[in-house]
């Protein structure tokens, strides 16, 4: 899941439409090479360069496969990919957000990949996140990079404030950031009042936005309210930053954490490498990384984010047998390894994991804890839902909106997401 990514020019979406190959004859005669395109929608300045390299790479091991990098700002990539696939010029390969797997499976723009090249080395896998790439029995993408959420915290500041270990449950968070307050003077915990940040609340009250099985709407049920109770108490109170509703919010947050002007936040492994950058953290083991605290159902749980690769079902066949070719090769041990290595993301399958890779502290910190990551339901709308709750959160959490007032509005414009679920 990655936040804050700025939108480009406009005219990117006519390159973007001039470079899409899928479905196209025009590099598929058997006798030369056939050239296909791939929309990576990583960070363009931290990650895009190692995907470039390790296309190199393959071209140079597959010599009669060309591979056209287009390299799509991640906030624009999803309903681009919608508008190209829609009128037969999508890409033949899409890094596509595990969240946009089963709207695109569900409008058959993507290729089954079960029992081809690509997913040849399926048991190597994390099971939940092949689970992911899943719609109605049938996988659609190979599981490139995972991510989920954790506390991340300054170990020096909690020193300094006598705390020993990370906090495991909401109230022991905010024990420890008074804490912290009184002895540094310093903000011990800064939330975000994102949807997606806010998840983790929802699960620790053991529910979420919609019951997918009960195909029920339940973020204004009883446990959902206690649950956003106990995040917007998280703005308020010695040691706990007041809510940043502004457009700039995530930066500031994040530049306060890796700066050491405030000691916790919960964020993503997506900033590993920015960590690293800041002040605080130029000796990296200086970073904390602890799986976020539980509610009162005393399980924790974050959602689980990440990246597959999937292919275009409109491709020709001699494209998409070069695209499940490409899509083995990017999602081997060793490549997921490199990525791990130079971009410090989290490898999904165990043999990514060696010793080289779990020697930086950010992705083994990362890598214990995973085991509270949750799988999203299999539902085509699941990640438009967060869409409502970041209109209404930040009301709520700027006090211009009750929290019974804001979520009955969520309610009420998730309905109209999901017409067949009851309330």
């Amino acid at each position: 899941m990655r936040r804050g990514i700025a939108a480009s020019a406009l005219v990117a979406s006519f390159a973007l439409a001039a470079t899409a190959c899928g479905g196209s004859d025009s590099d598929s005669k058997s006798d030369g090479p056939v050239t296909i395109t791939w929309w990576d929608t990583s960070n363009a300045t931290n990650e895009a360069p190692t995907y470039k390299a390790l296309v190199a790479d393959f071209e140079k091991a597959n010599p009669k496969i060309k591979v056209k990098y287009v390299d799509v700002p991640f906030d624009q990539a999803q309903n681009k990919f919608d508008t190209a696939a829609g009128s037969k010029g999508a890409p033949d390969v899409l890094r596509s957000e595990v969240g946009w797997t089963p709207a695109f499976a569900k409008k058959s723009y993507f290729l089954p990949l079960d029992g081809t090249e690509a997913l040849a080395d399926q048991s190597k896998f994390q099971p939940n996140l092949i689970k992911q790439a899943q719609y109605e029995g049938k996988t659609y993408g190979v599981p490139l990079v995972t991510d989920t959420l954790a506390l991340v915290y300054n170990k020096a500041l909690f020193k300094k404030a006598g705390i020993t270990e990370a906090p495991k449950t909401w109230d022991e968070l905010k024990s420890d950031a008074a804490k912290v307050k009184a002895k540094t003077k310093v903000d011990g915990y800064w939330g975000s009042t994102q949807a997606y940040y806010a998840q983790s609340f929802l699960y620790g009250e053991g529910t979420d936005t919609v019951d997918a099985t009960a195909k029920k709407i339940t973020v204004d049920s009883a446990a959902a309210k206690k649950a956003y109770g106990t995040w917007l108490s998280t703005f308020s109170g010695k040691g706990l930053h007041k809510a940043d509703t502004t457009a700039d919010a995530y930066a500031h947050i994040q530049d306060a954490f890796v700066n050491g002007k405030v000691a916790a936040i919960i964020q993503g492994p997506w900033e590993i490498t920015n960590f690293y950058k800041g002040s605080a953290f130029s000796d990296k083991s200086n970073l904390g990384i602890a799986t976020v605290p539980a509610g009162s159902a005393g399980k924790a749980g974050a959602p689980t984010g990440g990246h597959n690769l999937s292919v275009y079902a409109g491709s020709d066949k001699a494209h998409q047998a070069a695209a499940l070719k490409f899509v083995n090769f990017m999602t081997s041990a060793k490549s997921q390894e490199t990525i791990a290595l130079k971009n410090s993301t989290l490898p999904t399958r165990g043999d990514a994991y060696t010793d080289q890779v779990k020697a930086d502290p950010g992705i083994a910190g990362y890598q214990g804890v995973l085991s509270a990551a949750q799988p999203r339901p299999a539902l085509p709308e699941y990640s438009s839902l967060w869409g409502p709750l970041d209109t209404e959160l930040p009301k709520i959490a700027g006090g211009k909106e009750s929290l019974d007032k804001g979520l009955s509005n969520a309610e009420l414009a998730i309905a109209k997401l999901v017409p067949d679920f009851s309330k």
